[in-house]
């Protein structure tokens, strides 16, 4: 056997993951993973959707001291769901970063898979990514959720994916426009005959994850008004089509829905440019988990994400932080093994826009899952016993794991629930009631 071959073989030994990072998988567990980022008792299929919000303003052709024109804004949304298969999972064929770069991912969801018609219905959850990015960058969560007895909707926002990136001022006014849309519209195909969705979503109780510029999104969403700066600002939208989501107006009231029970924002954009103040915090009506890396400089920890967590004084929050992760915190698939590879169009290699130089990403996505299934089945299926995983000691190393040879637990023992012994490491959990 050459040496290269001996090579090979003892890394596939020593390395097993090997062969599945080259896979691209995007449901990957860890063994030190907590407890509840492990899948459900659901099966998961998934199907592609396109979906439309008419009547929208076109950001792209607005033009100053004219009526803005308007048209019905496409959007192809992936859902994944309870399914009934006799298959394993499937893949996914996508775009990296640079838009041009076709890779696929593997995951568990089986392709158009017969949903599963068990005479109950399963609460929605929304995914809204960043800009720029597509429907499969939160894939991780999307099938996870899933196999806990969600329907899960994740959504391409025109203009802002890798393959039709348009001017940032349409990712602005349309954020909350298409989340609000596609509710509407999965609520559509739940009543609708034939419909493979039909009986089987309850969107009164509803879920919203935004990453990014989809957190920013996701904090109108939730009632946040912006500022009159932030309309008017250089960088917004043009001819100040941002002033329908203004603190106050008649149509940033009416944008609201109550079907709306729950939102996680990781990373959410905007706080730092001034996008929001006191007055538009105070109009925030749903509670919010938010996640970030306490290095992000690119919403920025300390000038953004934190203010807006203690800003959201109206309703419950969590504040998830991982100690030294940047902005790719929690949210971005594990990055694709093509996009290692510097790309000629971006300047940089693709992996950037998903990995972070200090945290594994899987471990993140692990982390993501335990707390999102633990806050959305407190907050929308009303699991109260669910409550134990987020009532923490606020500092995870200043957690005590004290244990019996029984296992159980000694009354000194304060380590984070649902974490194995020396693994809560590198996090804090901060907490507010509404005030």
């Amino acid at each position: 056997m050459s040496y290269v071959l001996k090579f090979a073989a003892a890394v596939s030994l020593v390395c097993p993951l090997v062969a599945q990072a080259a896979d691209n998988r995007i449901d990957m567990i860890r063994p030190d993973a907590p407890e509840l980022a492990a899948l459900g008792a659901h099966q998961v299929g998934v199907r592609t959707i396109t979906l439309s919000s008419p009547d929208q303003i076109d950001i792209l052709k607005v033009e100053a001291d004219k009526a803005p024109p308007r048209y019905e804004r496409p959007l192809t949304v992936e859902v994944w769901y309870p399914a009934t298969v006799n298959a394993p999972g499937g893949e996914y064929r996508t775009f990296l970063r640079d838009g041009k770069t076709e890779v696929n991912l593997a995951g568990r969801a089986v392709r158009d898979a017969a949903p599963e018609k068990a005479g109950q219905s399963f609460p929605l959850i929304i995914l809204s990514h960043g800009y720029p990015g597509n429907r499969y960058l939160l894939a991780p969560l999307g099938e996870n959720l899933a196999s806990k007895g969600y329907v899960v909707a994740s959504i391409d926002h025109t203009d802002s994916t890798y393959n039709d990136r348009a001017a940032f001022g349409s990712t602005l006014v349309n954020r909350p426009l298409d989340q609000r849309a596609v509710l509407d519209e999965i609520a559509r195909l739940g009543t609708q005959k034939d419909s493979f969705l039909e009986g089987m979503v309850d969107v009164s109780n509803t879920g919203l994850i935004g990453y990014s510029m989809g957190g920013y999104g996701a904090m109108i969403t939730a009632g946040a008004g912006v500022t009159e700066k932030a309309v008017s600002a250089e960088w917004s939208a043009p001819a100040g089509t941002l002033a329908m989501h203004q603190a106050g107006s008649e149509t940033h009231a009416a944008l609201f829905d109550p079907r709306f029970k729950a939102i996680i924002a990781i990373a959410p954009w905007g706080m730092q440019r001034g996008m929001w103040d006191e007055k538009g915090l105070g109009e925030i009506k749903v509670p919010i988990f938010f996640m970030a890396g306490s290095v992000d400089d690119v919403s920025d920890y300390g000038k953004g994400i934190r203010p807006l967590f203690e800003g959201a004084k109206p309703v419950e929050r969590y504040l998830l932080t991982f100690d030294h992760a940047n902005h790719n915190a929690a949210a971005p698939m594990p990055a694709p093994v093509e996009s290692y590879k510097v790309s000629d169009t971006l300047g940089y290699a693709a992996f950037d826009h998903y990995a972070d130089s200090v945290w594994d990403t899987v471990r993140m996505n692990n982390i993501a899952q335990h707390f999102a299934s633990a806050w959305f089945d407190l907050k929308l299926k009303n699991d109260a016993e669910k409550g134990k995983y987020l009532d923490l000691v606020e500092d995870s190393e200043k957690g005590v794991w004290a244990a019996n040879k029984d296992g159980t637990f000694k009354p000194e023992h304060s380590y984070w629930t649902g974490f194995k012994n020396r693994t809560a490491k590198g996090l804090k959990l901060e907490h507010r009631l509404a005030e």
